[in-house]
């Protein structure tokens, strides 16, 4: 009892901050060659919820100024012939994470990979191909989430919109990750 409410005195006043990928995730191993990656911590009481169901709380979670540079980014892309993502929090209102499979649409991604302690998730168009792993974090003292984004470029358009994009990222991933303690408790 007193460690749950340790985790969520640490939630309440918690920031996202970068770290280096954990080494045994899965999506490390998709870090060697790309054009761009990091990752972010949030420390954050897993109770018993899977990876993906903490990224689907995460997502619903979305704030609105995200959810509208997500608009603008689609008509944007979509004068150069690249894909409409949708938005990032748009998800089935009653599906469960049980009910998610591999190569299902969650939001904006595709799911690739699923267990109980980390989910990727991706999309590929022309101009680069985009995965992201939410992954639960244990140590003696806390527990966290670490989220990794690794983007492999395809060509100079890839090289542009990552040149666009890349400080909105820096923004967004925190936002994000610092509404998901608000999701969890709520979810």
């Amino acid at each position: 009892m007193m460690r749950a409410n340790v985790h969520r005195a640490i939630q309440m006043t918690a920031t996202a901050s970068p770290i280096p990928t954990p080494p045994a995730t899965r999506i490390s191993s998709e870090i060697p060659g790309s054009y761009f990656h990091d990752c972010y911590e949030m420390p954050l009481a897993h109770e018993g919820r899977s990876a993906l169901e903490i990224y689907l709380r995460m997502v619903a979670w979305t704030p609105r100024w995200v959810e509208s540079l997500m608009a603008l980014r689609n008509r944007i892309v979509s004068l150069f012939g690249l894909k409409n993502l949708g938005h990032l929090g748009a998800l089935p209102p009653l599906k469960e994470a049980s009910a998610y499979r591999v190569g299902d649409r969650v939001g904006i991604f595709t799911l690739l990979s699923v267990s109980d302690d980390e989910v990727i998730l991706g999309d590929s168009d022309r101009h680069l191909d985009v995965k992201v792993s939410v992954c639960k974090v244990a140590s003696q003292t806390r527990e966290s989430i670490a989220v990794t984004t690794v983007v492999h470029i395809h060509n100079l358009l890839g090289r542009i919109y990552m040149a666009v994009v890349t400080p909105m990222h820096r923004l967004i991933v925190p936002s994000v990750l610092g509404r998901v303690s608000t999701a969890c408790r709520h979810g």
